[in-house]
């Protein structure tokens, strides 16, 4: 059995971890060339990049609370969005922390020159060398890398006090002038190239399974840590913009410039003291990247998305060694083969990207309504707060260019692939969002169907035409005299009938044989029912544009009229009922009439998703009228979720409160959901299904299940189209399929 990681990282150490990983490349190298892109207003960079990671950093800090387990980035949006995303977040965020550290590594060479006289084709095998003994400490415990870590750090932070604290003495004004130099483009491209210098936050939660306390440690370490190294930046920078000179600091070449401000101020003494402190920090950042980032392959090994050897824990040591090694292979082989430095800007879009999603995943959790969902920490401002922090982050996106936004796209189709080919089969999972999808649709359906069922004038309309016969027409009335005598609405029974364009439409005008007889016999039908009915004729050159014109000017809330199948497709009164569903201003209903001399049972059927008001509301006039019960029946897939079956049973047990006659609801888990709701109707005097508007592609590739369940009902069916709904996208099926 796997052994659990100790819980040993106390405030102090979790903090400087991530301080630890902040200060290094950050203000050591990127400044200079952050600067060659906006000028003095680097400053302004470094301090709204800050501004930006902020609502992330608030995100993480609930979620962390939530979750406090090895993983960070990756088990919030896994948990949040499900394993797919999940996974594109874990290799992604674990690629950017091993880069970092990497780079950190690399960028030390620069330093050492100023130290030590030694070739430049030996600073890539001493980068290889303290690689291997960083991942050798990493290796040995948890306990003395955080010591180790604090250390460090500690002095560091000490240096830069006073680097600031005497530098600020001798800037020179003059130099922060002019301070836009490349406008605000340049100022939102600069805050995008530095935005990875706060990347280190993010390991806080990733050792968040290591952190004593976690509920008050982890909050108040990802807080302390922004907010200090928000004002280390700009301090730093600010001295750093005001000592050096501009075209010496943005000549593009100089990733020394902490030691050139050090020695304009200091001499060549400050300029050294700096170097050491520099090797210091880019090793403590490496450190605490390979700390953290290790973690990821471990989280996603237990998720199954990784091969299970990264979250075995060595006996020895009691740290997961696989996950070390592996993350320290890779981080050697990019010191030695990659040019990390200017790959900088890949870093920092996808750890951009990365942050956008985490605060996506903070609103998918409290959105949901899941019971395990319980942090002790809740972030302030939501959702304004994590919408201005997404919006912020996608507008960095827009300024990193081509060729960092085509890296970040590279890791999505390979972390897609990777789910795909290994992921896919071994995991069962499902994100918070789809509940929260879930109950958020259920909870406005049940608005939508409360005001359906309460409200309304009642007023219909039934189309025919010629080819209807005294038969349909009765069912046809009937049902309508059900919804017009529960809302106390009108029918109006119109006849439409078409005429070839070349017959002037006043020439069709004086009433038939065939018109005569049609209202006699509606007259007869109406004495029969407890509803004012109307009858009428219509001519026209064009019957389906005519029903949708009276439709307007009656003002009616449904349109009924008969189900024609064709080989091809449905039609009412000879034309498509797509367009009829695409075109009119109100429901319409389809009607399948099989006979409809009594109604017991009326069954309205379902798969997966919440049931449409309009359905709902025409049940219930029906079953008020006939003194029917209704009975809701939900097919969702055998192997459907719990979260999704707790959803649909909440749904359903509101949905009954809503109708003024008796119900029941059942839910049934079959393969086949066709089938299965065919089966259950079996015994219903009248089915009733939704039915939407959709392209021929949709129909092949996906099918139309409310055709295929009426084709093989024995009962009348109802088949409703919703108002104001214009159909469904190949798009929206396909995102309904995954909800549900």
């Amino acid at each position: 059995m796997a052994k659990n990681l100790e819980r040993d990282l106390g405030l102090y150490a979790t903090i400087t971890i991530s301080i630890g990983a902040m200060i290094g490349s950050g203000i050591f190298v990127l400044p200079g060339l952050a600067a060659a892109k906006t000028g003095p207003s680097v400053i302004l960079a470094y301090l709204l990049a800050g501004i930006i990671v902020l609502p992330a950093a608030l995100s993480k800090a609930e979620m962390a609370t939530a979750i406090p387990e090895a993983g960070g980035t990756y088990l919030f949006i896994d948990r949040a969005m499900g394993p797919l995303p999940g996974t594109i977040a874990g290799i992604g965020a674990w690629f950017s922390l091993v880069f970092k550290s990497a780079f950190a590594l690399v960028g030390l060479g620069a330093y050492l020159l100023l130290l030590i006289d030694i070739p430049t084709g030996v600073l890539t095998f001493v980068g290889i060398g303290l690689g291997v003994l960083l991942i050798a400490v990493n290796i040995v415990g948890v306990k003395q890398t955080g010591r180790l870590q604090a250390g460090i750090v500690s002095f560091v932070l000490l240096v830069l006090v006073g680097f600031v604290a005497e530098g600020i003495t001798y800037v020179d004004h003059a130099q922060y002038h002019p301070f836009l130099t490349h406008g605000d483009t340049g100022l939102l491209a600069a805050t995008g190239f530095v935005f990875v210098s706060y990347a280190g936050v993010t390991k806080i939660a990733s050792v968040a399974e290591e952190v004593e306390n976690p509920g008050r440690n982890i909050p108040i370490a990802i807080l302390v840590s922004v907010l200090v190294m928000m004002l280390v930046y700009t301090l730093t920078v600010f001295v750093i913009v005001g000592v050096v000179p501009a075209p010496e600091l943005q000549t593009g070449h100089s990733l020394t410039p902490m030691a050139l401000a050090a020695e304009s101020f200091a001499g060549p003494v400050g300029g050294l003291v700096l170097a050491i402190v520099a090797v210091l920090a880019l090793t403590s950042m490496a450190n605490a990247g390979i700390l953290s980032s290790s973690r990821y392959p471990l989280a996603m090994s237990r998720d199954s998305l990784a091969p299970p050897q990264f979250s075995e824990v060595s006996e020895r040591f009691k740290t997961p060694i696989y996950s070390i090694g592996f993350t320290g292979l890779i981080l050697l082989v990019l010191i030695a083969f990659v040019p990390v430095v200017d790959l900088a800007k890949l870093a920092s879009a996808f750890q951009i990207l990365v942050f956008v999603f985490i605060n996506g995943a903070l609103i998918a959790f409290r959105e949901s309504d899941l019971e395990w969902y319980s942090p002790e920490f809740t972030a302030p401002g939501y959702p304004l707060v994590q919408g201005i922090g997404a919006l912020g982050g996608l507008l960095l996106l827009t300024q990193m260019g081509v060729v960092a936004l085509g890296g970040a796209l590279g890791i999505i189709l390979f972390g897609l692939a990777w789910y795909r080919f290994y992921g896919l089969e071994r995991t069962e999972r499902e994100g918070a969002a789809l509940d929260a999808i879930r109950r958020s649709e259920s909870s406005q359906t049940l608005i939508e169907t409360e005001r359906a069922v309460a409200d309304g004038d009642g007023h219909v309309l039934v189309a025919m035409d010629v080819d209807t016969s005294v038969e349909r027409e009765q069912t046809l009335l009937r049902l309508a005299a059900c919804v017009a005598q529960q809302q106390g609405g009108t029918v109006h029974a119109i006849r439409f009938e078409e005429v070839p364009d070349q017959l002037p439409l006043s020439s069709a005008t004086e009433l038939t044989m065939e018109d005569r007889q049609f209202e006699a016999q509606t007259r007869a039908l109406a004495d029969e029912l407890p509803v004012r009915i109307e009858a009428s004729e219509v001519v026209s050159h064009d019957i389906k544009k005519a029903v949708i014109n009276y439709a307007n000017d009656l003002g009616v809330e449904l349109i009924l009229g008969e189900w024609r199948p064709e080989h091809w497709h449905a039609e009412l009164l000879g034309s498509d009922v797509d367009w009829f569903m695409k075109h009119a201003p109100c429901s319409t209903t389809f009607v399948q009439d099989r006979g409809l001399e009594q109604v017991d049972e009326i069954a309205v059927l379902t798969q997966r998703r919440p049931y449409e008001p309009t359905k709902v509301a025409i049940a219930n006039a029906i079953a008020s009228v006939f003194g029917a019960t209704i009975r809701f029946v939900t097919a969702v897939d055998s192997d459907v979720s719990d979260e999704q079956l707790g959803v649909t049973r909440a749904f359903l047990t509101d949905l009954e409160e809503l109708c003024s006659v008796e119900t029941e609801s059942e839910i049934i888990r079959v393969a086949d959901t066709v089938d299965g709701l065919v089966a259950e109707a079996s015994t219903a005097d009248l089915a009733i299904l939704g039915t939407v508007a959709h392209s021929r592609l949709h129909e092949m590739l996906l099918g139309d299940p409310a055709t295929e369940i009426s084709s093989q009902l024995d009962c009348s069916v109802l088949l409703v189209h919703p108002p104001k709904s214009r159909g469904t996208t190949l798009v929206q099926a396909v995102v309904e399929r995954v909800a549900y």
